[in-house]
């Protein structure tokens, strides 16, 4: 019942004979039209950009060509000993045989790493076809071996050579890289890939993100993103995976892409004993203490016992050696001049760098006591 009395506003119940829905229907045809030039518009500019995209490659491409076959056959392009000196190549060359006593195959795999970046450079420079080699990487060997500095040492030769933005070591473990629950773990990974971007990730004991016994394990999530970012980021992170041999071959068979993406495999032996020596040599250099004669014959004891015992980690012993024998010099040297009043109070120069045989004797008798199977040596 229409209260108004009219008509007009009555429902009828069928639109069909209303003439303005002609033209609803003639403005969406012509907005359904006007989107469809749009996209054919936008398909067309697309497709133009690749086609001058192509034309860009080709006519770059055969100016690459027209420039090496009218290219003197004479034409110098340097010496590699410039390369290596202007880039600065050949000076962390040097430090790593400054700071890495022995390890005579691991500076030989560096030196020819960093000989393929120096001639790929000098070919880049002539107009030759280049490209990054793979240089994601594998260390293997027992802790305090160097896998840590032989990582900062390709860092810097990377940067140097023009392959990493800076440079830097970000170290990782599992506890960085894998989660606690759902949802954890990618956040926590691409955090620290984050970090490391321009530079190298060099995951520490990498079997550890991988558990064959449990599918469920959130490490599994962790290794995919290290996967994906190995193969598509490779121009800015180089990624190093370190660990025991033996555990790191276990690895790669249950990651076989982890170990095809790896281009350097690099294997540090343990130290022998006068390598160890050395490396003691070094660290009293580099801190600025003198060692006499006596003191080495007694610190050689102290390691060939020490080198039988649990938990010896080879240059990580050394420098626990070091630490404790400084302390302990500077135990002596107190109570003397300080306590015992000894030339007045005064001590020389020779008495603040030296370090003697009886500083080291301390840890010898720890190693050789009766219970030293009981005890636990850093």
């Amino acid at each position: 019942m229409n209260p108004f009395g009219t008509k007009s506003l009555e429902w009828k119940g069928d639109e069909s004979d209303d003439p303005n829905n002609a033209n609803f229907k003639k403005g969406n045809l012509e907005s359904r039209l006007q989107e469809a030039d749009t996209e054919r518009r936008k398909a067309r500019e697309a497709a133009e950009a690749r086609d001058r995209a192509a034309e860009i490659a080709r006519e770059q491409r055969q100016a690459k060509i027209d420039f090496m076959t009218n290219m003197d056959d004479d034409k110098p392009a340097g010496s590699v000993d410039e390369f290596m000196f202007k880039e600065g190549v050949n000076d962390q060359l040097k430090m790593l045989d400054r700071d890495l006593v022995g390890l005579d195959g691991v500076k030989t795999r560096v030196k020819e790493i960093a000989a393929l970046l120096v001639l790929d450079k000098m070919r880049r420079k002539l107009g030759f076809e280049t490209g990054v080699p793979s240089l994601h990487m594998s260390f293997t060997g027992a802790p305090g071996t160097g896998k840590t500095t032989v990582a900062v040492r390709m860092g810097q030769i990377l940067a140097k050579m023009g392959y990493a933005r800076s440079g830097h070591v970000v170290i990782a473990t599992r506890d960085d890289l894998v989660g606690q629950y759902v949802g954890h773990t990618a956040p926590k990974t691409k955090e620290m890939i984050k970090k490391a971007f321009g530079g190298i990730l060099l995951v520490d004991e990498a079997y550890y993100l991988y558990n064959a016994a449990n599918d469920r394990d959130y490490g599994q999530e962790s290794v995919e993103i290290l996967l994906n970012i190995m193969e598509n980021n490779k121009d800015d992170l180089v990624v190093a995976v370190a660990g025991y041999k033996d555990r790191m071959d276990a690895f790669f068979s249950y990651i076989p892409g982890m170990q095809s993406r790896i281009g350097n495999h690099i294997d540090f032996p343990n130290y022998k004993v006068d390598e160890l020596v050395g490396i003691a040599e070094v660290m009293a250099r580099d801190l600025e203490y003198e060692i006499d004669a006596e003191a080495y014959k007694t610190f050689t004891e102290y390691i060939k016992v020490r080198m039988d015992l649990p938990y010896f980690s080879n240059a990580r012993t050394v420098r626990n050696a070091m630490d404790r024998a400084r302390m302990n010099a500077a135990i002596r040297t107190f109570q003397r001049f300080a306590i015992d009043g000894e030339n007045g109070g005064n001590c020389s120069i020779d008495d603040l760098k030296r370090i003697g045989a009886q500083d080291f004797q301390v840890l010898l008798d720890d190693v050789t006591a009766e219970d030293s199977d009981r005890k636990i040596f850093s």
